[in-house]
């Protein structure tokens, strides 16, 4: 995956836009100063030469098999929502896959970028994406970000009428993938939800107090869960990633216009929860496991 694959290139037919370009619309959508104080966000590698970025890959984790797609799609640049480079590392060698990945990009004078709890708190991002499931009668941040534009913050407060049945059915369509339902005390699929509390990716300590019929989110803690059964919560789990990858779709069209179709744009086709629900029987999908 090391070896470097500049010089078999094909010539792309997209004219293409300088990397601080790229980067200035980015950080345009979803401001950095959004993010969370300890996550690491923006710009996290940038080639030592100048760099005209002509194809772009989107994903929601940078893993060695998306690597190896950003190298056979021969990109410039990749958008990874979840940084790899998150604590800091004190050497690059071939021991370890998120240190191989990083050797990859720098070999190969691919740029990377994660945005991460920027798109969760921007009007328009992942929360916002991941609320559509939910039959929208009004909606608010959980957190409202102080200074920012209306609709900007942590987390997401939805008013809704809709069962708790309607709302798995709906979630599963969105995510496109299947709903862990952890049914409050006194709940049933009938039970009627006026309120959601919504949070991407592990939401427990966000949600944490919030007064809702109803959380979605993509990972609990088994007392976390507890907790909010008992204090009269239903909570909708649909594995961590799977309440953020479908926002890829969404963006993909907003970068190519803000980008004015200068650049070619892929969603990687590797990326994947790393968790996966079977269900009982389904010898297929347990033999495409073990594959």
């Amino acid at each position: 995956m090391l070896r470097c694959v500049g010089s078999l290139r094909k010539m792309a037919s997209f004219s293409g836009q300088k990397l601080e370009h790229v980067v200035k619309q980015l950080e345009c959508f979803a401001p950095t100063s959004l993010a969370e104080k300890w996550d690491n966000v923006g710009l996290l590698i940038e080639p030592t030469k100048h760099k005209l970025v002509q194809r772009i890959l989107l994903t929601n984790d940078l893993t060695e098999p998306v690597m190896g797609e950003a190298l056979e799609k021969n990109v410039d640049l990749i958008i990874s929502y979840h940084p790899p480079i998150f604590r800091p590392l004190t050497r690059i060698t071939q021991s370890n896959w998120k240190e191989r990945v990083v050797a990859s990009c720098l070999l190969n004078s691919i740029a990377l970028y994660s945005p991460h709890t920027a798109w969760d708190k921007v009007l328009g991002g992942v929360n916002d994406w991941l609320a559509k499931a939910v039959d929208i009668k009004g909606i608010k941040p959980l957190v409202p970000e102080v200074g920012a534009e209306p609709g900007t913050g942590s987390g997401r407060l939805v008013d809704t009428n809709m069962t708790i049945s309607q709302l798995v059915q709906t979630l599963q369509e969105h995510i496109q993938q299947c709903v862990h339902v952890a049914y409050a005390v006194e709940h049933h699929p009938k039970s009627q939800v006026s309120t959601v509390g919504i949070c991407a990716g592990s939401g427990g300590s966000l949600l944490r107090g919030v007064q809702a019929d109803v959380m979605i989110t993509g990972e609990m803690s088994h007392h976390e869960l507890l907790d909010f059964n008992h204090n009269g919560t239903t909570v909708l789990l649909c594995n961590h990633s799977n309440s953020e990858r479908g926002y890829l779709k969404e963006f993909k069209v907003l970068l190519s216009e803000r980008l004015e179709g200068a650049c070619e744009l892929f969603i990687s086709e590797k990326d994947k929860d790393p968790l996966q629900t079977l269900i009982r029987g389904d010898a297929q999908g347990a033999q495409s496991i073990q594959q």
